[in-house]
């Protein structure tokens, strides 16, 4: 069974990322603040590589660099050498701009990916050592014509390349298009129906976003007082933090309408918690990398079904495979399939990994479990009441000469551990199993063990 979504199909503007985000539609008038730059000496198909936590620069730079043809690599500002250095060879990456508090590990990582030092820029008006501010040299003193593409190369032309590494193996480079970036974005104005010219957000349609790089609670809340945010992103370790810090109650929030999680699932204790204290409600939002981030969005029309993602954003189609392959129907879990204008093209240099990922009628397999109901999709996942939100657990099989132990588990945890950013971490640890269940394909039965996680980790 084809679910499709609520809303009603829109017309996916066929441009470039630049054009799409500069076309100003509603007529914005041009005293509003908005992002406008563009950026030289970069040839059109290079990869520049941006290593930086938010701040006012970044948007520059991103754009600037799609204006010049370019694909950008948004890298974790707190991934390792060993990471970033991957992300740079695996993509050809000659350029790389980061923020000064990355510079070590960029330094480092660079030395296998074989970038010189001139091609390593900062943020920022200052020079550090030998490496310069990137103003000084990729920004010219005369405007330059943004590419342009036609609905066919805006379809092909990668723009964005994101690494993720949610399945098994090494992190893989995700390809993103011009319309996989420009679809989403038109899918969410639709979806974000009040947001628009007059809102102010921490995070399009014309709203001016407040930048920040801080998880200080006291900077979290002195900007909501300050710009009056009415719309939050917030992930759920900050929402437990507003709900925990008595520091909260100085400060005056009562300009937010509504909070949106669109990290990790949120548990209903600590919404319901939220809620009492400032009501103000949280909306989930769903999605992957793979689908350009959203997939789902909260109905704002209606109360929520505690634990559900909401409905899916316009033009997209989705479908729940039993663990043999069999298309499911309302109310029967099983792994979600989606399929829609914001589907990534594919993996960097991996056919096999596309071609294992995304069928021959362009279904992207998620790997997560869901059931749909009448009016809702909800993801399934293991909650921890502890952490407020889903955490990484590892079932792992040994071979033999090797004895299951709590000094072999924690031995398995660190090495782990030290080579991963701090969220991937196996805060649930590592549990032993004598065998993975597989079906006759050969896929992990991933349902079954995520009720066995159930009864196996107490809390």
């Amino acid at each position: 069974m084809i679910f499709k979504s609520k809303y009603p199909n829109i017309k996916v503007p066929q441009v470039g990322i630049y054009q799409y985000v500069t076309s100003n539609p509603k007529k914005i008038s041009d005293d509003k603040v908005i992002y406008v730059d563009g950026i030289t000496g970069f040839k059109h198909g290079n990869v520049l590589a941006i290593v930086s936590p938010n701040q006012i620069d970044y948007p520059i730079v991103l754009l600037g660099t799609i204006a010049a043809g370019g694909k950008v690599i948004a890298a974790n500002p707190k991934c390792t050498a060993t990471e970033l250095s991957y992300q740079l060879i695996d993509s050809g990456a000659p350029v790389l701009i980061v923020h000064p508090e990355c510079l070590d590990v960029a330094i480092e990582a660079s030395f296998d990916a074989k970038i010189p030092t001139s091609r390593i820029l900062l943020f920022g008006d200052k020079e550090i050592k030998e490496y310069k501010p990137y103003c000084s040299i990729l920004i010219g003193d005369h405007e330059i014509e943004p590419v342009s593409y036609t609905p066919e190369e805006a379809k092909s032309t990668t723009a964005y390349l994101l690494y993720s590494s949610r399945t098994t193996g090494k992190p893989k480079g995700i390809e993103l298009t011009h319309t996989n970036i420009v679809a989403n974005l038109a899918q969410l104005i639709i979806a974000e129906c009040e947001l628009g010219p007059h809102s102010t957000i921490t995070g399009s349609s014309g709203a001016t976003a407040i930048v920040h790089s801080s998880s200080s609670v006291e900077t979290f809340c002195k900007l909501i007082q300050s710009y009056r945010i009415n719309h939050i992103y917030a992930s759920p370790p900050m929402i437990r933090k507003l709900v925990n810090d008595p520091l909260v109650q100085q400060f005056d929030l009562s300009s937010v309408d509504k909070i949106i999680n669109a990290t990790s699932p949120l548990s209903d204790k600590l919404e319901r918690k939220f809620y009492e204290m400032f009501k103000i409600p949280i909306f989930q939002i769903y999605g992957l990398t793979e689908t350009s981030l959203v997939l789902s969005h909260p109905d704002t029309m209606k109360n929520e079904v505690p634990g559900s993602s909401g409905i899916l954003v316009p033009n997209m189609k989705a479908k729940i495979l039993s663990e043999d392959g069999r298309e499911l129907g309302y109310n029967e879990p099983g792994e979600l399939w989606i399929q829609g204008p914001n589907i990534m093209k594919g993996y960097l240099n991996n056919k096999d990994a596309t071609r294992a990922d995304i069928d021959k009628d362009g279904f992207f397999r998620t790997g997560d479990i869901a059931s749909v109901d009448e009016q809702d999709a909800a993801v399934i996942g293991y909650y921890s009441e502890k952490e407020t939100t889903e955490i990484p657990t590892a079932y792992v099989t040994i071979k033999n000469g090797h004895k299951q132990s709590h000094a072999l588990a924690k031995e398995i945890q660190s090495f782990v551990d030290e080579k991963v950013l701090p969220y991937k971490r196996l805060i649930g640890g590592i549990l032993f199993i004598d065998k993975i269940s597989k079906n006759v394909t050969g896929k992990i039965q991933r349902g079954l063990l995520r009720e066995k996680l159930k009864n196996d980790i107490k809390e």
